[in-house]
């Protein structure tokens, strides 16, 4: 089943739905998490781990270059879709990635029926969007110091003036 991971592409969302319908009924657990993932550093990293640790397979939906812009602003995203599905697809913890262009992954989750959702710590329960979609709801806490926001803000700093 992990084969399609080798295709180094993110799989559609109609690849992806009969993907999870495959692995489900195989008896294996799927776990899914969400993000932009725009610029990968240690606390995706650490993410991805914790989830895929809870699960027999990781799914990452990512954001698409639209739906990053409406929710970034407008000079993101700073790597295309592809480019960050070919990212996350290179990381051993992830199994699967997939695009969703709305604004929250509701849609998406409530298409794929994975057994688990992973969220960061910062996530209140009640306002995790797509719980009711999955058996379980997982929230792990952040890696202190560690986002893309710092990281920009960084370059920018270091860098900005030249």
């Amino acid at each position: 089943m992990k084969a399609l991971k080798s295709l180094d592409r993110a799989l559609t969302r109609k690849e992806m739905k009969s993907e999870v319908a495959k692995l489900q009924k195989a008896g294996k657990k799927v776990v899914f998490t969400n993000g932009c993932f725009d610029l990968l550093h240690l606390g995706h990293i650490s993410l991805f781990k914790k989830a895929k640790s809870i699960g027999d397979v990781l799914i990452v939906a990512i954001n698409s270059d639209k739906s990053l812009s409406r929710l970034k602003g407008p000079k993101r995203p700073l790597v295309g879709e592809k480019d960050r599905a070919k990212l996350l697809l290179s990381l051993k913890s992830v199994d699967y990635a997939v695009v969703f262009n709305e604004r929250t992954p509701k849609e998406i989750l409530s298409e794929l029926h994975p057994d688990v959702l992973v969220k960061g710590g910062d996530y209140k329960p009640s306002e995790i969007v797509g719980r009711e979609y999955v058996k379980k709801v997982y929230r792990f806490p952040f890696v202190k110091g560690k986002s893309t926001t710092n990281l920009i803000n960084l370059i920018v700093e270091r860098y900005g003036s030249k």
